[in-house]
């Protein structure tokens, strides 16, 4: 399987995550900061990961509404989606991330963290719950 990097998208925040080499598991990496639609400030640093990892394939969450109908936000990943594929050459993937940050937060609560640490790694989590979907329904 290609390793792959899996990316929780927002407008201040991009969660990062990669699998194993054997693509079994998402591992969270960190969160960068930057301002959509700042791409050249997110594509530096994810440069460098794709490289670092050896990345073949990128994952992006994509949060459609409840609905399943696509809002702003869901707008803004393809965007994005397009932008790093142009920049990278690397082929991107749009998986349904609806709830994942709520999953999160859920998971993260119940492991007793407090909230000024939740508020620096949710993101990232985030990342490796989008990607461990992929992942898992590659893997099937």
């Amino acid at each position: 399987m290609k390793r792959a990097i899996g990316l929780d998208v927002g407008s201040k925040t991009i969660g990062v995550a990669v699998s194993d080499l054997m693509g079994w598991t998402a591992q969270g990496i960190e969160t960068i900061k930057w301002t959509e639609p700042d791409y050249p400030v997110a594509f530096k640093r994810l440069e460098a990961i794709i490289k670092e990892y050896g990345v073949e394939i990128i994952v992006i969450g994509h949060p459609k509404n409840m609905n399943g109908s696509i809002g702003p936000r869901a707008e803004a990943s393809e965007a994005f989606a397009r932008e790093i594929e142009a920049h990278t050459g690397l082929a991107s993937v749009l998986v349904d991330e609806r709830l994942t940050t709520m999953q999160a937060e859920r998971m993260l609560i119940d492991a007793d963290v407090s909230r000024k640490k939740r508020k620096l790694v949710i993101d990232k989590m985030a990342a490796v719950m989008i990607l461990q979907s992929y992942l898992d329904r590659a893997n099937r």
